[in-house]
This record gives C-alpha cells, structure tokens and sequence, in this order.
C-alpha cells in the first residue's frame, strides 16, 4: 500500500467527529427520536463514537446499532467465496425513527442499497438518512450522504484507507494508490 497523502489525522478525525455530530443533533432538532446505526466494521466504531459525543453534547442516553450487511449485498455470491456474517445488534425498535446510518466510505453505493434493503427488512424507520466520513465519489447508483465529514474526489486508480483505533490500532485517513491489475 502507497500512501499518497495523510487526509485526515488523529486530531482532526476527532474535530471531524465533533461536526458531524452536532450536524446530526440540528438536523434532528434535537436527540428525540433519533437513532444511530453503524454498518460493520469501521462504521460500527465510527456510530460508537459519534453516538458517544451526540449523547455528551445533548445529554441523551442514545445507544447505537451495529448493522451487517453481507448477505444482502448483490455481489456477496460471486466476489465471497465463503461470506464472513457478522453479527447484527440492533436492540431497539426502529418503526418511526429518525435513523442515521453510519459509515466510513462511500463509494459505488451498492453497500448502503444493502443496508437499506436489511433495514426495510427489521421495520419501518420515519427516515433514513446517511452519514459518512469520507465521500470518494464513483457512484454507480442514486446514493447520497447527508452528513460527510469529508469529500475527496479520487481517480479510479485510487483508494480511501480509514484506519480506527479499534481495528488499526491507529486513528487517520490515507488517500493510497491501488496497483494496476494488467
């Protein structure tokens, strides 16, 4: 992996997270009502933390969710040979709330057509929306984020690396290349 540039480090990672939350609580006008679901892996930490400065800045008790999306992702059959399920935790009704799905890039659009299909499925939410640290562009359908902490527009040549301290051991966002498969 070649990094191409550090684009967001530990500090700003927390700022960024900071924003987007109090984005979330104006939006909603409040924490009533509201729920945050993370999509595994790195969303589901990125919702635990966001989750965590949403119930600090407004004084709620918010708990988050943690959504797995692998067999409802339309590729699942044929890129997984054997699909790694984990496990979804969403201990609360989510029928009328406002929800805020929670993850670390967005990029085609097909993982969170995906949570929106398993979402649909657990009931029905007043709204659904999107929050996402990094949005790489490269659409592939109609998908967009209402809360992004960052944009950054990448050649097809290129990748969005998030590392969280829970996973990587280590709290930044790298913009690296991808080798060309020739």
């Amino acid at each position: 992996m070649e990094i191409k540039a550090t684009i967001i480090d530990a500090e700003g990672l927390k700022r960024t997270i900071t924003r987007l939350s109090h984005e979330i609580i104006e939006s909603n006008k409040g924490t009533e009502n509201l729920v945050l679901i993370g999509m595994r892996t790195r969303g589901e930490y990125l919702c635990n933390r966001i989750t965590a400065k949403i119930n600090e800045i407004d004084n709620s008790n918010i708990i988050p969710g943690v959504l797995d999306v692998t067999l409802y992702r339309d590729d699942f059959r044929t890129r997984l040979k054997q699909p790694e399920v984990s496990v979804t935790n969403i201990t609360f009704d989510i029928n009328e709330k406002n929800l805020v799905l929670v993850d670390d890039v967005l990029y085609t659009g097909r993982t969170v057509r995906a949570a929106l299909d398993a979402l649909m499925d657990m009931g029905r939410p007043s709204s659904i929306r999107l929050c996402v640290l990094v949005d790489r562009g490269h659409r592939e359908l109609p998908i967009k984020a209402d809360f992004i902490g960052k944009n950054i527009p990448t050649s097809i040549d290129e990748e969005v690396k998030v590392k969280l301290k829970e996973e990587d051991g280590e709290d930044a966002v790298y913009l690296v290349n991808v080798p060309s498969i020739k």
